[in-house]
């Protein structure tokens, strides 16, 4: 096998030529393709699953302070929709009663497809793995519900740290005759957080999704490496919807489900790109055998 950091060293010195690896790699797993399959379960059980989670912790936090966090970290997965999702998601709570068992039955149907459909796509990319034990039926049917449970508890965590946070923002430092406000500092350390969680997140996913052993820190790079991605394109998207988009007057009604379903598709498509970014560097320590 290739010294420690040679493949490191390789894909610095030629860059163009691992990322045409991992881009005829993407495009061989008809990585588009898996993305919009993946896209279109995730956006049919997001909004149940919202509502279940708002249901669920409005009895450990208090509902307006869960709202605020969700519309602010809503608008890293919807760019500019986010205000839309949550008149949609106030609407529904006010008749949890009459529509608690309803949303369960689809939030758990449409998870376990959408997380399914990412088992099997993330099958195709590390194919060269050759896993002859596969992951045990029981496994791969819970393991979307440990999912949702742990993402309800991250937002449980946003919530109370995005509370301390936005606390601090009007509070400030005063020393003799200096003031300083600790607004500015509030609004950077809510933003890391968003991002954080978000790497964090997409780490877990290529750890536990894939079939076969992950090395961690492949993880943590492809987390960040799609987290950073994303952030650039999602500012663009913000950008453009504000600047440019007529979607509203192309789709009228139908203008949040197109755009979630749009922003959806570009988050599933940087999620199997990244695991392609992993999957071509493992393939550069086989090689090196």
């Amino acid at each position: 096998m290739k010294p420690l950091g040679n493949n490191a060293l390789q894909v610095l010195n030629h860059p163009f030529d691992f990322l045409f690896l991992t881009l005829r790699g993407f495009k061989n797993n008809q990585g588009l393709l898996l993305a919009g399959a993946i896209a279109y379960y995730a956006l049919l059980s997001i909004v149940p699953f919202l509502i279940l989670t708002v249901i669920a912790l409005s009895h450990l936090v208090d509902q307006a302070e869960l709202l605020d966090t969700l519309g602010r970290y809503l608008e890293w997965l919807v760019p500019s929709q986010s205000a839309a999702l949550l008149i949609d998601l106030s609407h529904f709570l006010e008749n949890r009663v009459a529509i608690g068992v309803v949303l369960l039955v689809t939030m758990v149907f449409f998870s376990s497809l959408a997380f399914s459909v990412l088992e099997k796509s993330m099958a195709v990319i590390f194919a060269h793995r050759r896993v002859v034990k596969k992951r045990h039926a029981l496994i791969s049917a819970l393991l979307p519900y440990c999912v949702v449970f742990f993402l309800g508890a991250g937002l449980l965590v946003l919530t109370l740290v995005s509370i301390s946070l936005e606390a601090m923002a009007v509070t400030s430092i005063v020393f003799m005759k200096w003031h300083w406000s600790l607004g500015g500092l509030s609004t950077v350390l809510l933003y890391l957080l968003g991002l954080s969680a978000e790497t964090i997140i997409l780490s877990a996913i290529y750890y536990v999704v894939p079939v076969g052993r992950t090395a961690w820190h492949h993880a943590v790079i492809g987390g960040f490496f799609t987290a950073s991605l994303w952030e650039v394109i999602r500012h663009l998207l913000v950008w453009y919807f504000a600047t440019f988009s007529r979607a509203s007057i192309v789709y009228g009604s139908l203008t949040t489900a197109v755009v979630a379903l749009f922003s959806m598709e570009i988050i599933a498509t940087l999620l199997l790109l990244g695991a392609q970014v992993i999957s071509e560097y493992e393939r550069l320590d086989q090689s090196g055998k």
